[in-house]
């Protein structure tokens, strides 16, 4: 077993395939460094080759519902991941689950959402108009502070400059950029400064 600075860890960088059963199992271990370390190891085997958990779509799946802010976070990126090899439908089936994430009541688990949902968009190009709607929507999700909006929106933008190219009509986009020029947070005021120039160069 190898250990980092952060404690237990079985599986150190890329997992080795035949210990996917084993990480499986780490998801419902009692020691808080095991579960994690099984977690990360399954965002990162899904990164690189999706292929071999896509059997196990629907054992990540339930993680959607943990209570562990970490592991949701971990789970939202690995099912975003294996969208790309998902030939049966399976993220559509979760998809209202998944995307209902971005309107809080936690910011990170919501901009985590939003990551994942760019990935999915692009995976799955048909889905896009409505994932970009509800990434959107971020602007009105409910979060501990209010400028936890603003910062959700400036990830929101990343996310719909990614999809801009598998929409069949970007507009909405362009018209959401436009609204957050005068975003009192300064990233997000230049997240949507860029898109709005991109759609203004395509114009001229």
């Amino acid at each position: 077993m190898a250990k980092n600075r952060k404690g237990c860890c079985r599986w150190a960088g890329l997992p080795n395939p035949d210990l996917i059963a084993e990480m499986l199992a780490g998801l419902e271990s009692p020691r808080a460094g095991v579960k994690f370390g099984a977690s990360t190891a399954l965002r990162n085997l899904s990164g690189e080759s999706p292929e071999l958990l896509s059997p196990h779509f629907d054992r990540i799946a339930l993680q959607l519902a943990q209570p562990n802010q970490i592991l949701l976070w971990n789970a939202l990126l690995t099912l975003a991941n294996l969208a790309k090899v998902d030939g049966g439908g399976k993220i559509e089936g979760l998809l209202e689950q998944y995307l209902r994430l971005i309107r809080g009541p936690s910011m990170i688990t919501a901009t985590n959402a939003i990551r994942g949902a760019a990935v999915i968009g692009l995976a799955k190009p048909e889905l896009a108009p409505g994932i970009v709607t509800s990434v959107m929507g971020v602007a009105r999700a409910k979060f501990a502070k209010p400028e936890c909006v603003h910062v959700a929106i400036g990830h929101a933008l990343k996310a719909l400059a990614q999809l801009v190219p598998v929409l069949p009509d970007p507009r909405a986009v362009c018209r959401f950029a436009q609204r957050q020029l005068d975003s009192p947070w300064p990233a997000t005021r230049k997240k949507a400064e860029r898109i709005v120039a991109s759609f203004s160069s395509r114009a001229a």
